[in-house]
């Protein structure tokens, strides 16, 4: 039991260690981390329910999957060739065109989400918005 407890911690600290990769190598996660800050301030200024927290979370954790895996792949082509291979830029592009795909759908799921309240909430403060 204390083996299979060490290994779960040092499961999660090659896992922060993953995170703290991207964080520090990938300049479009320094967009994500924005647009989460953002976003998960304006849900609580919202007061959104909770069905709404939930479309907002799985959102989010699209779009930092996405990225996560897009730099996954992105290291993994780099080690497999150094030279400009055709493949490898089609590899490269995919990881980024589902980083693009899951970042627009993140993006309508908060217009739908946050749009109407945030128009509420503001016409409420500044008078017809």
């Amino acid at each position: 039991m204390i083996d299979f407890l060490r290994s779960r911690i040092a499961s999660i600290g090659y896992a922060i260690s993953g995170w703290l990769y991207v964080i520090h190598t990938q300049r479009n996660a320094w967009i994500h981390a924005l647009a989460t800050v953002v976003v998960l301030a304006l849900s609580v200024w919202l007061q959104l329910d909770r069905f709404e927290w939930v479309l907002i979370l799985i959102a989010i954790a699209f779009v930092w999957t996405a990225e996560f895996f897009n730099t996954a792949l992105e290291v993994i082509v780099d080690l497999a060739t150094k030279e400009h291979h055709p493949l490898a830029k089609v590899s490269k592009d995919v990881g980024a065109a589902a980083v693009l795909i899951a970042a627009l759908t993140a993006a309508l799921i908060g217009i739908l989400v946050l749009g109407p309240p945030l128009v509420s909430r503001l016409n409420g403060l500044f008078g017809a918005v």
